[in-house]
């Protein structure tokens, strides 16, 4: 019998140093995190696995990684948890959480509709540095039992290994972002030192020629490529302004507003266009980085649900020192005694004026609708952080995060 039991304890130990091994080997910090979700749940035979990955403030969940789940089930269950419920227990209080049946916790918040029925869980936090990077959550095993002391101490070792794996992938990452930066500075300078002057001068040469022409419409096809060329020097600077930004630990608005967009076609059958113009990224604030976020994505959800629109353009930009939120669709229109979406309308109105700013909606002559949403980049914030605003569903409705 004690044989029986050093060869159990001995195979268990051989899983944990192969599962270590393989969380090891990856240098990438997204593909670390996905090889650590899928080797924990081979780990402990769990049929469902997730990694929580903690936002800046230490309180949420920003990033949510799954195991277990098919493409279908994630569609129908749409917006990822932010940590409620019993997810929130290991963020509130960071240590192993073993239970027979979530269900019957008083902290649990139940599943929303389409989510698989889950009953046993185990959760383990990960450390870095001694602080919570994040969580692994683990339910259902195989074959059916509960979760045993022996998956707790499997689950706590690998995810001390994880803590390694990851600080090991963000070194690397750092380093090739070091060299990148570098290939960035070098294009910066090569766009504004050639590309730039080269445009510039042939506008000033058009405009020139176009003195010397005495056809009327000749002079207007001059006038009109001058002004292609100082919209493609606008878009040359913005690129530049980006090349030159420095991540600071903050998300990039240029790609955030890139992500709303595309997460967005679902709900309205199809991607919107986006023009991004100006330095966003580096002088626009976190606190308004959260409000142009939010705006976008109401303003998104409302064409969603009410316009029955072809095309959405969405234009942001910053000049001066003003940034500009314009959304413009060729639905049905709107109209000021319209009662579709008020809360929401009213609330960009408040995030505008709070930040010094306006907000107008209006219907076009042809149809259609244009919001416009603008504040002073240097506006005050309200305190509130609006970062984790919820991201559309299928039917354009702003989902509520719950685990």
């Amino acid at each position: 019998m004690p044989d029986r039991f050093a060869f159990s304890g001995a195979k268990q130990l051989l899983r944990l140093l192969d599962a270590v091994m393989a969380i090891g080997s990856e240098l990438s910090l997204s593909a670390a995190l996905r090889r650590i979700t899928h080797t924990a749940a081979e780990l402990v035979d769990a049929k469902y696995a997730a990694l929580g990955v903690l936002d800046a403030s230490g309180t949420m969940l920003a990033e949510f990684i799954t195991v277990g789940l098919s493409d279908e089930e994630t569609a129908r269950i749409g917006a990822l948890p932010d940590g409620h419920g019993i997810l929130g227990l290991l963020i509130v209080e960071p240590k192993p959480l073993r239970l027979p049946d979530l269900h019957q916790h008083p902290d649990s918040f139940g599943f929303p509709p389409g989510h698989p029925p889950m009953t046993s869980f185990l959760g383990v936090p990960i450390l870095l540095r001694g602080k919570v990077f994040g969580n692994l959550y683990l339910t259902d095993k195989h074959d059916g039992l509960v979760f045993t002391d022996v998956d707790q101490e499997l689950a706590v070792g690998l995810a001390a290994a994880a803590g390694l794996a990851i600080e090991n992938a963000r070194l690397n990452e750092q380093a090739r972002t070091s060299t990148l930066l570098d290939e960035r500075e070098r294009i910066a300078r090569d766009l504004h030192d050639d590309v730039i002057q080269r445009l510039f001068a042939t506008g000033l040469s058009l405009q020139a020629a176009a003195q010397m022409v005495k056809e009327p419409v000749a002079v207007e096809r001059i006038m009109r490529a001058v002004d292609d060329l100082d919209t493609s020097i606008r878009q040359v600077r913005s690129t530049i302004f980006e090349l030159h930004h420095r991540f600071s630990g903050l998300p990039s608005l240029r790609s955030d507003i890139l992500d709303v967009c595309t997460e967005a076609t679902r709900a309205l059958g199809f991607e919107p266009r986006c023009e991004i113009g100006g330095p966003i990224d580096s002088t626009v604030s976190e606190a308004m980085h959260g409000h142009i976020l939010l705006c976008l994505r109401e303003a998104l959800s409302n064409v969603a649900r009410h316009a029955n629109a072809t095309r959405v353009d969405v234009s942001v930009t910053s000049e001066g020192n003003v940034l500009t939120l314009r959304v413009e669709d060729d639905g049905t229109g709107y109209s000021h005694d319209s009662t579709r979406s008020s809360s929401g309308l009213a609330n960009m109105r408040t995030r505008a004026a709070a930040l010094g700013g306006s907000f107008t909606i209006n219907g076009q002559p042809g149809g259609g609708t244009l919001v416009v949403w603008e504040a002073p980049v240097g506006g005050l914030a309200p305190s509130s952080d609006v970062r984790d605003a919820a991201p559309l569903s299928a039917d354009g409705t702003a989902q509520e995060r719950n685990a």
